[in-house]
């Protein structure tokens, strides 16, 4: 993903060029060759975020029909052709928005114009927190009601599962115990507590030759894992042509990286072994020592077998701590 601009006139055009460079991205000038809405559709979906040189009331309606939710929107940053003032429209915390609108800001001499509440009144902004942390927001309809706690003056209850660094904000407590107003982990949760997953989980797979993408989703689903855990998928080499298990890992969008049998066997510590697999592939177990060696962490979840796959799970090395800006 990447950061796209577009510009309206020669002069914006310019200012465009210069914030894609800056920022690793591209600048197109409306109407060569694309309409406003040509681009607008054809980016909106596919990019980091988007900024627009130009008039805020043009932003607004050209990006109106594309709008989801804050949960996969992408930043979308308005800045005059002057470079006086930068604001964010969409995405705020999330998409990073604000964090972007500041760097514009910083690139080309322009003003941030940030109104988020909780940026204005100085306020922990949990939702960029999140996405600082590289976690993935399940429950967003609460982070309104987090926000709102903060901003009355009210404590949060944060428990997480991982360590983290320094001390927490104002208004934030950490916990141990439930119950919790947002929670940091892999665990299920009620719907009434934010619940942050951080994206560090590889998924360890071994399967029968011929497996469908069908019985490996059934798999998954017994491993109870957030898909959005989930930042990659590790086998044997073996199985990297496997149509079944290719096609598993593009529904869901994970990179599938497998290792050989003599890889995997110097994998350091205690698996489920066993007999059959080792004939099979030439070592005792695949899918703990292909989590393992592809996170370098620990396991999460031992093998679970049936119906011809095995399933582990390990977690990246991962710390937290309570900054919550982000530069781009």
């Amino acid at each position: 993903m990447s950061v796209a601009c577009l510009a309206f006139t020669e002069k914006g055009f310019l200012l465009a060029q210069t914030l894609a460079r800056e920022l690793d991205g591209t600048a197109e000038r409306s109407g060569r060759p694309y309409t406003l809405q040509q681009w607008t559709q054809q980016h909106f979906l596919q990019e980091r975020a988007l900024i627009y040189v130009g008039a805020v009331g043009i932003a607004v309606r050209a990006i109106a029909p594309y709008l989801q939710s804050k949960a996969v929107d992408p930043a979308v940053v308005v800045v005059d052709e002057c470079a006086r003032f930068a604001l964010p429209i969409l995405s705020g915390h999330l998409g990073g928005a604000n964090d972007l609108a500041r760097k514009v800001a910083k690139i080309c001499g322009a003003m941030p114009v940030i109104t988020t509440a909780t940026d204005t009144n100085g306020i922990f902004a949990v939702d960029e927190w999140a996405r600082r942390q590289n976690c993935a927001v399940l429950h967003t309809a609460c982070i309104r009601k987090i926000s709102g706690a903060l901003l009355a003056g009210e404590k949060v209850r944060i428990r997480t599962e991982i360590p983290v660094c320094g001390n927490p904000p104002s208004g934030i407590e950490a916990t141990e115990q439930d119950p919790c107003d947002v929670y940091v982990g892999f665990a299920p949760q009620p719907e009434s507590v934010l619940w942050l997953v951080p994206k560090v989980v590889v998924l360890g797979v071994g399967c029968r030759k011929g497996i469908s993408a069908e019985i490996l989703e059934q798999a998954w689903e017994r491993l109870a894992i957030p898909e959005q855990a989930v930042c990659q998928v590790a086998s044997i080499d073996l199985k990297a042509a496997e149509p079944g298990l290719q096609e598993f890992c593009r529904r869901h969008g994970w990179e599938l990286e497998t290792y050989s049998a003599v890889q995997l066997a110097q994998v350091e510590g205690k698996f489920s072994a066993s007999t059959f697999v080792k004939q099979v592939t030439g070592v005792d177990n695949v899918c703990e020592r292909a989590a393992i060696l592809a996170s370098g962490g620990t396991l999460l979840h031992r093998k679970m077998a049936g119906g011809g796959v095995t399933l582990a799970a390990a977690v990246r090395p991962y710390q937290l701590d309570w900054r919550f800006h982000n530069e781009w």
